[in-house]
This record gives structure tokens, C-alpha cells and sequence, in this order.
């Protein structure tokens, strides 16, 4: 790569330097031998935390350069959509099926299983059928079958995002140690960790995950994570002992000791009662949360 030309001599002192000629001096040092991957990241730290008016870095593309210097911290776990969310379809399935599948749940991509979703064999593209459909031809799924990726949930998340770029397949199918099926993982989900939430044309508005009601009481997705809840209400959860949950309806779960009952209501060590509102078959969907004064109050 040239270097950029050097400045012009008529160039004031006190002129501020080009954004692009500083990160390329700093960039010389990094990439002079031994060429280092923790300093080229410091430089980048030093670049997002200087003021505009030094980097000339935006405040939109601090947030980009500071989500892709995280992105190498994520594993794949931690991007992946659980087993439970996850919609897929038997390989024996008909194409009308499909076709409902991928319209009810607006998705371009379904997973195929072969028996049960632990034996994911493949998955079908809507693009596979649109010819089909379009020319009135008969056809079987098993004739759009593509690949998937079988990847590990300790992957980097990085590491899957080139793979994917490599490959050309663009879902990945997350395994346990026991050769199950954890979660799913598509080039979206990736990309979205960097970029923040890509809604289409068919995207419902998401409602907040935590709404405050006016008399207190708190109404949040099961799905949320405990970090994030304890991050938005500034309420914090006793860890349960020997127990390691990440979602607000995992917690419940573990205070109940079993799947829990729409109406039923637990008692956490912090003082909080969580109510189950929702609940989709074994996995609680919607919590009402009180504090401890308002629990008191509906007790007496």
C-alpha cells in the first residue's frame, strides 16, 4: 500500500492533520515488525476516545468501530437464537408447507430436520422455490436442499462471521457437547452486533422490553436478559446458588423449581415477586415485576 504524499511545505504547523495521514503513522509503527494485532486495537480504542474535533471520527462510526472491536470478545452463544424460538421444518414437509412457514414467520431461510430438530440435515431458500411456483413445477424440498454450517457456541463470533463470508452460507446450526441442537445463528444476527437491530418492511414494532405501569409494577419479556433489566430499572437480582440463568423467565423458573403457571406468583431474595402473565408452552413470555413496598400493598 503507497504511502499518502507528504504535506506540502506551504501546509501551516497549526493546521490540523488529516484523520486518514494520522492513522496511517500510527498504522507504520503497528505494522513495522513485529507486526501486532493488541496494539492496531489500542490505536483504534485511542482514535474512538478522542474528541471529533482530534479523530474526526463521528459519533455514528464510533459506535461501529467500538461494536466490531467488542464483536472479537462475542462468541457465538452469545448472538445465537435459542433452541426455543427456533422455526424449522421436517424434510418431508410439502412445499405449501414451506411456503406457510416462510410467510407466517417472514423469514427467507428455514431450517430442515430429518425427524427432530437434533438432526438438521439442511435448509431451503426462499429464492430455491420462487421458480418452482412461478412456473407451476412440481417439486420436493429435498431438490432445494442447501447446506448449513455446524458450528460450536465457544466459537468467536468473528471467527463465523468470515467463515460465513468464505462459504457463502449464510446459517450456521449452534451444537451442545451432547451433539444437540442449542441455537441458530444466521449472517443477520452477526451484522446486527455490529450495526444494531436490521427491521425490514415486515417487521412488527417490537414492543419496550420493560414497561413501568403507573402504579409501579413492572411488565417485561421472559426473553429479556437479566443484564439488561438490571441496566434499564437499575434493579439488581441476587445470583441463584449454583444455578446459572441469563433471561428474566429463566430466573422465575429457577425460583419455581419447575415450569411455572400462568397467575402464579414467586418471591425472589431481593424482595421483587414476579407474576407469570404469559407463558409459551414451557417457556414464561411475559412477567408483571413488583418491588417490595408494592408486593405488600396487594397482600394486604
Amino acid at each position: 500500500m503507497p504511502a499518502p504524499a507528504p504535506l506540502s511545505a506551504t501546509t501551516s504547523v497549526e493546521e490540523p492533520r488529516s484523520i486518514w495521514l494520522e492513522l496511517w503513522h500510527k498504522l507504520i509503527h503497528v505494522i513495522s515488525p513485529p507486526a501486532d494485532a493488541e496494539v492496531l486495537r489500542e490505536v483504534v480504542e485511542e482514535l474512538i476516545d478522542e474528541p471529533l474535533s482530534e479523530s474526526g471520527i463521528s459519533p455514528a462510526e464510533r459506535i461501529l468501530l467500538a461494536n466490531i472491536i467488542k464483536l472479537r470478545e462475542r462468541r457465538v452463544g452469545d448472538c445465537m437464537v435459542p433452541r426455543a424460538e427456533i422455526a424449522a421444518l421436517d424434510v418431508n414437509a410439502s412445499v405449501k408447507e414451506l411456503v406457510e412457514e416462510m410467510s407466517t414467520n417472514g423469514y427467507s431461510r428455514i431450517p430442515l430436520y430429518r425427524g427432530t430438530l437434533d438432526d438438521v440435515i439442511g435448509m431451503a431458500h426462499v429464492k430455491d422455490v420462487v421458480p418452482f411456483l412461478a412456473q407451476g413445477k412440481p417439486c420436493v424440498i429435498v431438490d432445494i436442499l442447501r447446506p448449513v454450517l455446524y458450528v460450536a457456541p465457544s466459537m468467536p463470533a468473528s471467527k463465523l462471521l468470515l467463515q460465513m463470508r468464505q462459504t457463502r452460507q449464510h446459517m450456521a446450526v449452534v451444537i451442545d457437547e451432547f451433539g444437540g441442537i442449542d441455537g441458530l445463528v444466521t449472517i443477520e444476527d452477526l451484522v446486527e452486533e455490529i450495526v444494531g437491530e436490521i427491521e425490514d418492511e415486515h417487521d412488527a414494532p417490537a414492543p419496550p422490553p420493560v414497561i413501568t405501569r403507573p402504579d409501579g409494577t413492572l411488565l417485561t419479556d421472559g426473553r429479556l436478559m437479566i443484564e439488561a433489566f438490571e441496566h434499564q430499572t437499575g434493579l439488581r437480582l441476587p445470583p441463584l446458588e449454583g444455578e446459572d440463568v441469563d433471561t428474566l423467565g429463566g430466573y422465575v423458573t429457577h425460583l419455581a423449581g419447575r415450569v411455572p403457571h400462568v397467575g402464579e406468583t414467586f418471591q425472589g431474595a431481593s424482595g421483587l415477586s414476579f407474576e407469570v402473565l404469559e407463558m409459551d408452552q414451557s417457556r414464561v413470555n411475559r412477567l408483571r415485576i413488583r418491588r417490595p413496598a408494592e408486593s405488600a400493598a396487594t397482600t394486604n
